[in-house]
């Protein structure tokens, strides 16, 4: 049975078009069709159901699409493995961070990770978690960099840190001066927030309601610069790591007590993934410069 077979098949598959797929496998529609029959002949099934409008996989279809698609996974881990270097002369890796990491985690980490290993080929992508886990359950990452609620079982994690939300504010907001901020003053406050796709905005939610705490969302953004730069020249604020205040300019952190919003962070793989050299030489360098304090 050749690759090409399960390539096809998987395309049928996910576009439920013969059509669609030789489009976009940028083959003719009769090539792929005789390529899927002879693949069900091979197996003795058939793997579509063509009597309606849209193609619709069969039972044996849908049980043989979670075993090609295992397949394809191992096929490109082995592909990898084949070009892994232990000794990091050469390689690529694969890691996809959430936002709010972007701004004051990723920068020292690639930074010691490159004078290290400067021939290893980083491609870094900034994603919300729910993607990430799609992408490292698809074998498009190696890694991510997120939080401890992990959606799939499929997902396997390493702690990094603990991190704690604060108050955000701009220089010039009446509050910049203080160190310190009760729960309840944040009634008060008018906010611009993360939208609701991004983990942080969820996690603050979630605190708001726990504590008792309601303050007035006067914004949202879809970017964290875009949120930093409107708390520079408005009097709203926000939350978000007082790490991220600390390498900003224009902006100060304002610490919430009693209870802190802290999240973890953590390293997330695919259960079972082929491991690069480069993947165990970010980790290795993850835990040693983000010692977990937590």
């Amino acid at each position: 049975m050749l690759l090409r077979h399960i390539n096809y098949f998987i395309a049928v598959a996910e576009h439920r078009s013969f059509t669609r797929a030789a489009s976009a496998l940028h083959v003719s529609q009769p090539a792929l069709s005789q390529q899927i029959k002879q693949l069900e002949e091979r197996l003795g099934a058939p793997l579509f159901d063509r009597s309606g409008r849209e193609i619709q996989l069969t039972d044996a279809g849908q049980v043989y699409l979670r075993y090609a698609q295992r397949a394809l996974q191992d096929l490109s881990a082995g592909q990898r493995a084949i070009h892994d270097v232990s000794d990091l002369s050469r390689g690529a890796l694969r890691i996809a961070v959430t936002p709010t990491f972007t701004s004051y985690l990723v920068g020292p980490l690639v930074e010691a990770f490159y004078q290290r290993y400067p021939r290893i080929t980083l491609s870094l992508r900034e994603m919300s978690q729910e993607q990430m886990e799609e992408q490292l359950l698809d074998d498009r990452l190696d890694l991510g960099i997120a939080f401890e609620e992990v959606r799939s079982t499929e997902i396997v994690t390493q702690r990094l840190l603990v991190e704690t939300l604060a108050l955000v504010v701009g220089r010039h907001h009446p509050l910049a001066g203080q160190r310190t901020l009760g729960l309840q003053q944040l009634n008060n406050e008018a906010l611009i927030l993360l939208t609701a796709e991004f983990a942080t905005r969820e996690q603050i939610d979630r605190y708001c309601s726990r504590q008792g705490i309601y303050p007035r969302v006067q914004m949202e953004a879809n970017s964290l610069s875009a949120v930093l730069e409107i708390i520079r020249r408005t009097p709203l604020s926000t939350l978000l790591p007082a790490a991220v205040a600390n390498e900003q300019a224009g902006v100060v952190a304002i610490a919430l007590e009693p209870q802190l919003l802290q999240r973890t962070a953590v390293l997330m793989q695919r259960r079972g993934a082929y491991q690069t050299a480069a993947a165990r030489a970010f980790i290795a360098l993850a835990q040693e410069k983000l010692p977990d304090d937590g």
